[in-house]
């Protein structure tokens, strides 16, 4: 078994000693996404000419929403111009959806101005359940 040395012990100390700093400070953003639970707020506004909407699916969207899809997006869906944005939130609370699946924002809001952003005035498509 290989010798300790001062550089090693020093750097594994460091590395406890900042795991529970990381902890505290990536705590509080995952509340302040309201991911212990809260529904987003819904919305319904013209964003770059494009019609975008947010609402808690009827019965808490949990589960199954035609044809086997399993919904992701924790019981919220989002439209662009009445054709449904796929959604999905992620462990920390963040958003993406499946425009921009690369680049979490904090909201379905803001998922759906991104996927406006992103389609740079093409029409969404409807995303196949299987």
């Amino acid at each position: 078994m290989p010798e300790l040395s001062r550089r090693r012990a020093l750097t594994a100390a460091a590395a406890l000693a900042a795991t529970p700093t990381a902890a505290a400070l990536t705590a509080p953003t995952a509340r302040a996404a309201g991911h212990h639970g809260s529904s987003p707020a819904p919305f319904d506004e013209v964003y770059k000419g494009r019609r975008i909407q947010g609402r808690s699916r009827p019965g808490g969207g949990h589960g199954d929403h035609g044809g086997g899809h399993h919904d992701h997006g924790g019981g919220y869906a989002v439209l662009v111009d009445g054709v449904e944005l796929h959604v999905m939130r992620n462990a920390d609370g963040s958003w993406i959806s499946v425009v921009s699946h690369y680049d979490p924002v904090a909201t379905p809001r803001a998922a759906a101005r991104a996927a406006v952003d992103e389609l740079q005035g093409a029409a969404l498509l409807p995303f196949p359940a299987n």
